[in-house]
């Protein structure tokens, strides 16, 4: 996917879950979230990469992909995978891009960010990831400062 992204020139990173599992997080997760850069080229350019790697886009979904509603889940691939164009809890694209993470080519939305996004949902599951995500967040800063 990664390479499908670069190849078509797509702005996006990974967060939620599958954002703290590239950056060293020990889970699982079933699904891929991506908080993708919200315009009209980028979805365009999403539809295109997706399609490489396997994904069926419907028509509904395609839509929704280019006008960059909030959230669009899509289940019609090789994995699933929610494209999230305005992920709780952080405030803009540009913003997070400034604090991302890139880990082997894949853009990875700060801990901070993802921590952040988990807390303003409120939803339940993410609610129980928290403290396991605030240890972490504690561990993985101290390796990128060298306190380890």
């Amino acid at each position: 996917m990664a390479s499908a992204f670069a190849k078509h020139e797509v702005e996006y990173m990974f967060i939620g879950k599958s954002g703290a599992i590239l950056l060293g997080y020990p889970s699982s997760t079933q699904d891929v979230d991506l908080f993708p850069k919200k315009t009209e080229e980028n979805g365009k350019r999403i539809i295109l990469a997706l399609r490489e790697i396997g994904f069926e886009i419907t028509v509904e979904n395609e839509n929704k992909i280019i006008k960059g509603n909030d959230f669009v889940q899509i289940k019609t691939g090789p994995f699933d995978l929610d494209l999230v164009f305005a992920p709780d809890g952080i405030e803009s694209f540009e913003k997070a891009r400034e604090r991302m993470i890139v880990v082997d080519n894949f853009p990875i939305a700060n801990i901070s960010d993802i921590i952040a996004s988990k807390k303003a949902s409120g939803r339940e599951k993410d609610v129980l990831d928290l403290p396991l995500l605030e240890d972490f967040q504690v561990e993985f800063e101290k390796q990128r400062r060298g306190d380890l």
